[in-house]
């Protein structure tokens, strides 16, 4: 990975922190009972790597004695440090800025290491060498994903889909040569895992959750979308007339009700 892409996928979520930490999901209770099932014990230190606006971090709270959140993007860690402030700058969360191959902390220090929906923009050979460095022995490492989009009615997931397979593609026109974000396939995930050979056990696990959403949320998840975000970063003004579409389908789709949408998950694990 050149230090070129790295510095592109960091930046690419620059700018839209807020809109990311108002909309997206929190991670789900049952992933927190999965992996403290997996570790047969509370954890000690849990490291959430690329967390973002911590909305995966603050999680841990009180099912963790200390948690540390890791994001190499100033805007998006600015956010979760503001927010730790708001809740009273609780002693046992930290959030430090930090690459993944190049973690702050100790050798066989850590219990659990996360990616939330982070893990793809990571080079992932350095990245699980180096989370192998950090874990117990007995430790685990767990990447997850939600599926995009939420589940709510056909016709407004179509649309979702619409708008940001035209994000990417204006993104693909635009972008000058060189300054492309890179993601690497999460379906790969759990095949990087087993390659790494740092692992004795792996799998994938598969849960759900649902949530309370408006119109407004619906639509603001798709426009937190990076490839839409970058798009209207690069001047694809017609992203803006695409996305107001978008949100009038969705508010005639919603009916100025509130509905219950459905966050699928897939979590790719391995216990070191």
């Amino acid at each position: 990975m050149s230090e070129q892409i790295r510095q592109n996928n960091i930046e690419r979520f620059t700018g839209f922190s807020d809109l990311y930490d108002q909309n997206r999901p929190k991670a789900p209770v049952d992933l927190i009972d999965i992996l403290t099932m997996y570790l047969e014990r509370r954890p000690e230190v849990v490291a959430d790597v690329g967390c973002g606006t911590g909305l995966s971090s603050f999680i841990w709270l009180e099912r963790a004695n200390q948690i540390v959140g890791i994001e190499p993007n100033d805007d998006m860690r600015a956010v979760a440090i503001n927010r730790w402030k708001e809740v009273g700058k609780p002693q046992q969360l930290e959030f430090v800025k930090g690459l993944s191959y190049e973690l702050p902390l100790e050798a066989s220090s850590v219990d659990l290491v996360t990616c939330s929906q982070s893990f793809h923009w990571m080079d992932p050979q350095p990245t699980l060498q180096e989370f192998a460095r950090v874990l117990r022995p007995g430790g685990i490492f767990a990447a997850y994903d939600c599926d995009w989009p939420p589940v709510v009615l056909p016709e407004l997931e179509q649309a979702y889909v619409e708008l940001t397979k035209l994000a990417d593609q204006r993104v693909s026109e635009l972008s000058e040569t060189g300054k492309e974000a890179y993601k690497w396939p999460k379906d790969q995930h759990l095949q990087q895992i087993r390659k790494s050979g740092l692992f004795r056990y792996s799998r994938e696990i598969v849960f759900h959750h649902w949530e309370d959403c408006d119109a407004d949320r619906y639509a603001n998840l798709a426009l937190s979308q990076g490839g839409v975000q970058t798009a209207l970063k690069l001047g694809a003004d017609e992203i803006l007339t695409a996305a107001e579409h978008f949100r009038k389908r969705v508010k005639q789709g919603f009916g100025g009700k509130r509905r219950r949408i459905l966050f699928g998950y897939r979590m790719r694990l391995g216990v070191k």
